[in-house]
């Protein structure tokens, strides 16, 4: 648990700076900006893949109600 947050962090934090520093940056402006926009959102789906959270995603997709 405490991993795989710490690998959501890593990817998050990186993914924002990279956007904040791609305008900066002198040649491939574009390319930077939307690697880091693929890290930001590879690190969101992850942590919504994760299983074991409160939400109690896993037992939700039988169509019936929650408790």
């Amino acid at each position: 648990m405490i991993l795989s947050f710490l690998f959501f962090m890593i990817l998050f934090i990186g993914g924002i700076l990279l956007m904040g520093i791609s305008f900066g940056l002198p040649a491939f402006q574009a390319l930077a900006f939307c690697g880091g926009l693929l890290l930001v959102t590879l690190a969101m789906a992850f942590m919504l893949r994760e299983g074991g959270s409160a939400t109690r995603r896993s037992k939700n997709w039988s169509g019936n109600p929650t408790e």
